[in-house]
């Protein structure tokens, strides 16, 4: 029996026992772990694939340990203007092993989604719209200032709590990493070398000097 299952916004292809490498988990060393976003689980000749994701199953697994990956090493260079610069980049993993891979619910799970869609609609367009005022109360910053982070990024950091300038300030390169790292592989890229000092002329409305250092910034990077 296997499962496509995704794991820390990855999809992947597991066996019982089978070791797998995700994206960093917040579950501690040793402790157990559940996932119930399964896509598709095959036993054989019966494959069950779900809508998206199959009712009721589950893979169980257990982190083994944290660890970080191969550095990678990203080198910009501009011809004939004396610009070069070198980075690296590990990223933060954790080993787990799958332990079980549970059906229950599986069979029901294409007849109660396609009839819970057209009913679910509704309610989620009502929150929706109750759910607009709260932001213009929030009063969030928009993060998208900050050179180098774009709106998937941004809303990464908010998604973590870190929706103001003053936030983002107070953390460190590293964690704004891992942040954007476990929302999604597509960002586990962006270099956050200079955000905090970015957000913290914003936080104090230095736009001026915010602007002059953004000019000496390549990717969020400083030339």
């Amino acid at each position: 029996m296997y499962a496509i299952v995704e794991i820390a916004g990855q999809q992947f292809k597991v066996v019982k026992d089978q070791k797998v490498f995700v994206h960093r988990l917040q579950t501690e060393e040793g402790k157990q772990v559940a996932f119930d976003n399964v896509l598709l689980i095959g036993d054989g000749d019966n494959v069950t694939v779900g809508a998206p994701a199959i009712d009721g199953a589950q893979v169980g697994a257990k982190v083994l340990k944290h660890l970080k990956g191969d550095k990678v090493i990203v080198f910009k260079k501009k011809r004939r203007k004396g610009y070069r610069v070198k980075n690296g980049h590990r990223q933060s993993l954790t080993e787990i092993v799958i332990e079980s891979i549970a059906t229950s619910g599986a069979k029901k799970a294409a007849k109660v989604e396609k009839k819970a869609e057209p009913k679910a609609e509704a309610p989620k367009k009502a929150e929706a719209k109750k759910a607009a005022p709260k932001k213009s109360a929030a009063k969030a910053d928009d993060l998208k200032k900050i050179e180098g982070a774009g709106p998937k990024a941004a809303e990464a950091l908010v998604g973590a709590g870190l929706d103001t300038f003053a936030k983002v300030a107070k953390a460190t390169p590293e964690e704004l990493s891992t942040i954007l790292s476990e929302a999604s592989s597509r960002l586990s890229h962006i270099v956050t070398e200079t955000w905090p000092k970015q957000a913290k002329l914003a936080a104090d409305g230095k736009w001026d000097e915010l602007k002059e250092l953004q000019d000496k910034l390549d990717g969020g990077i400083e030339k």
